[in-house]
């Protein structure tokens, strides 16, 4: 299995420029924990930097700044951790421990988002694998048992 059969699409976005505010109510209203920062190209959407709920926690409201004045781009991560639709669950789950993340972009070669997987996303994807392996055993159990009567 690969990370573009359980990433996410449709990701929400947002700009370098927008307020921390701004940002903040799109998390609310869309029910995510984070934001690919992106500028738009002929290419596409082309990701620039993330910023997560947890940033605007620690690097803004814990300091006392005002998010209204601050951008998305005052606070967002540059130093991305993406991983290709290509890739497979062992190699983002890798990238997701060697830098301590939860949700790794998916862009293509040229650096455009093309969606989201998150931690959440590769333990599904895993237990869904796992269960098919109980569903094996369980079935060669059960063939097992009709043959030997």
């Amino acid at each position: 299995m690969n990370v573009g059969e359980i990433c996410n699409p449709m990701v929400v976005s947002a700009a370098p420029g927008m307020t921390v505010t701004e940002a903040a109510r799109i998390m609310r209203d869309q029910h995510v924990g984070c934001l690919p920062v992106v500028e738009v190209t002929g290419d596409g959407k082309s990701i620039v930097g993330l910023i997560t709920d947890r940033d605007i926690v620690l690097s803004v409201v814990a300091c006392e700044l005002e998010p209204q004045t601050m951008t998305v781009g005052d606070v967002m991560t540059t130093e991305l951790v993406t991983v290709s639709s290509a890739d497979t669950l062992s190699d983002v789950l890798y990238a997701m421990h060697q830098r301590g993340v939860r949700r790794v972009p998916v862009v293509s070669a040229r650096g455009v988002l093309q969606g989201i997987v998150a931690l959440d996303d590769v333990l599904e994807a895993i237990t869904d694998q796992l269960n098919d392996l109980v569903r094996a055993v369980k079935a060669e159990q059960g063939r097992e048992s009709v043959e030997r009567k």
